[in-house]
This record gives C-alpha cells, structure tokens and sequence, in this order.
C-alpha cells in the first residue's frame, strides 16, 4: 500500500531506492540535473504549459504559488480547514509578507458567495485580498 498522508510516511521501496542509486544526476543549481529536467519537461508537456517545476513537498508548492501571486502587505482567501491555515504557521507571513484570511464552512469548499464577501473593499487601511 502506498501512504500519501504526507512526505514524512513515505518510505521509498527497495526498487525506488535501487532506481535513485542509479538515476543519471547533476547540479540542479546550474540546471544541469538531467532527471529533474527530464521529469519538469514531461510535467510541463503532460499539463500542456511551457514549462514545470519540481519541488519536494505540498508545503514548498504552496508557499511558491503564495511567493508567485502575491505582494508583501496582501492576505490570502483560503478556507478555513485548508493545510496552508492549519498546517504551515507562519509560513506565509515570513516568507511572502502576507495574511491569511480564512473563510469558514462546513464542506471544505468556498462558494463564490463566501470569496465575493471575503474580498476586503479596496482602502489603505486592509490588505489587498488576493
């Protein structure tokens, strides 16, 4: 069986380790890691965009979406049960500048409703809602 609760189950199988002894590597810093660039490319090819990221975990993919659609001073509408409100602290503060705004619910969904009353009115005295 194949745990996805969190990266921190995860334990690699003997075939997954016998591959990554083997798997063809280089400096990822200099773009030169022919995995990694191999593995972005399918990525980007299979999502139909012009390019891909890897990273290692959910919590590193939110906090780059977070990093990439906002400004220092913005708050972020998410809902009231999400993983970035509950499970990354302060994260988004520290990393990106922003507030998080959550919207509560019962179902884990935030209706358009529920987002067009959250949005803040535009006023120097709130964050942009984002």
């Amino acid at each position: 069986m194949i745990d996805l609760r969190s990266d921190t189950v995860t334990r690699p199988s003997p075939e997954m380790r016998e591959a990554m002894a083997h798997a063809d590597v280089g400096d990822d810093v200099f773009g030169e890691d022919p995995t990694v660039n191999l593995l972005q490319s399918r990525m980007a090819d299979y999502l139909g965009q012009e390019a891909a990221l890897f990273v290692p975990s959910g919590v590193m993919a939110n906090q780059a979406a977070i990093a990439s659609h906002t400004r220092p001073g913005d708050e972020v509408i998410l809902e009231s049960f999400s993983h970035i409100y509950n499970f990354e602290g302060g994260s988004p503060g520290l990393l990106s500048g922003v507030q998080l705004h959550p919207v509560p619910n019962d179902d884990g969904i935030i209706t358009p409703e529920d987002l067009q009353e959250a949005i803040r009115p535009t006023n120097h005295h709130f964050p942009q809602s984002r």
